[in-house]
């Protein structure tokens, strides 16, 4: 440190203690950075928020959602106030991607980026030219939790690894008294039922859409909850409900939660055979970000292959990091339900952002078939 000014040192040596402490305290102090983060509820590894502000000095405000239309409300209002944002890459990132509302990604700040899937990131980069926007932070697909004991009991002929399960009506009706939930997404569940239907995913067709909203009516008085999708991890876990079209990961946490609980029954989950929905979740800037710096660092950060490891076994939904499989415990990286297996995965499709009018007509539909009319 280089030596204080003569005058300055006189200054000092003659001031009382009491003004000294005073002038000490009135002198700016350079305040902590902190990072505010809005991701999924139940999303992330404690271990890693902890070991990132201890690692970088940065603290981290966490927020949490539970549903794509509250994270699209948050930023289309503006001035946030987020630094990172989880959106699914279809529909919520594509659009938000076209909007201008996200901060193209500074790549040199970034040099985990080489621990990226290519092949992923190629999917995603369908709706972000360059991946210029986002990087995938975990992904899965849409699919069936249920507790098969239940199912077997009361539906004996019933295929377990199909929509049919939930989407014959005669079906529904027999598993109506142990209770079945549909998460309550129009985004995540219409293309998996037009898909079920022979239709395509993205079809705006006004007759796919008509059988897509026959199709769910037809159930609807056999449900007993059209939930978010937390609550439906809950329900499944607590044994209240024995189907559910839900997430992946949301199923293989209810089986976990349900164990530790001590539940007399197992929680499986299903991909369709019919084809499964494939979706990636994108760590993304916003456009008005108030600490860029800091959300670049996390990024690159949980790029890490044991920070990412830590957070699959925590959260039990697949990463884009093919590094960290070696760093898993063996029961989540065997688990097919986690990791499908190559058949499953070619089976799978990513559905497409409908078009505003479109987009429209299914909130219309969604509404009907929530209200059961």
């Amino acid at each position: 440190m280089p030596a204080a000014r003569p005058d300055l040192r006189r200054f000092f040596q003659v001031l009382p203690i009491g003004l000294l402490l005073a002038f000490a305290a009135a002198l700016p102090l350079r305040a902590q950075p902190v990072l505010n983060v809005f991701n999924w509820a139940d999303y992330i590894d404690p271990a890693a928020l902890e070991r990132f502000q201890r690692e970088s000095g940065i603290r981290v405000r966490y927020d949490v959602y539970d549903s794509l239309e509250t994270l699209e409300g948050r930023l289309s209002a503006g001035r946030s106030g987020f630094d990172i944002v989880v959106p699914t890459s279809e529909p919520s990132f594509a659009r938000l991607v076209r909007a201008g509302a996200l901060r193209p990604l500074e790549t040199a700040r970034l040099p985990n980026l080489a621990q990226l899937d290519q092949a992923l990131m190629a999917r995603v980069a369908q709706v972000d030219p360059g991946n210029r926007h986002g990087v995938i932070y975990l992904w899965g697909t849409v699919g069936l939790g249920m507790r098969q004991d239940r199912i077997r009991a009361l539906a004996p002929d019933a295929p377990l690894d199909s929509l049919a399960l939930l989407l014959n009506p005669e079906n529904a009706r027999r598993l109506a008294g142990c209770g079945i939930a549909v998460m309550d997404s129009a985004t995540d569940v219409l293309p998996s039922i037009l898909r079920f239907l022979g239709r395509s995913p993205d079809s705006a067709d006004a007759a796919d859409l008509r059988a897509a909203e026959a199709a769910l009516l037809a159930i609807r008085p056999h449900l007993r909850s059209i939930p978010g999708s937390a609550a439906i991890v809950d329900a499944l876990a607590s044994g209240e409900i024995c189907l559910a079209l839900t997430y992946s990961g949301d199923v293989i946490q209810a089986a976990g939660r349900a164990r530790e609980a001590g539940r007399p029954f197992q929680i499986t989950y299903a991909a369709p055979r019919e084809g499964a929905q494939l979706w990636f979740d994108m760590l993304a800037i916003p456009a008005d970000a108030p600490n860029p710096e800091a959300a670049h660092a996390f990024i690159d950060f949980l790029l890490r292959p044991d920070v990412m490891a830590g957070i699959t076994n925590q959260v039990r939904y697949p990463n884009a990091v093919p590094a960290s499989r070696p760093l898993l415990r063996p029961e989540v990286a065997e688990d097919p339900s986690i990791y499908p297996s190559a058949e499953a995965f070619s089976r799978a499709f990513l559905a497409g952002t409908p078009a505003p009018a479109a987009e429209r007509v299914r909130a219309r539909l969604w509404a009907r078939f929530k209200a059961g009319r």
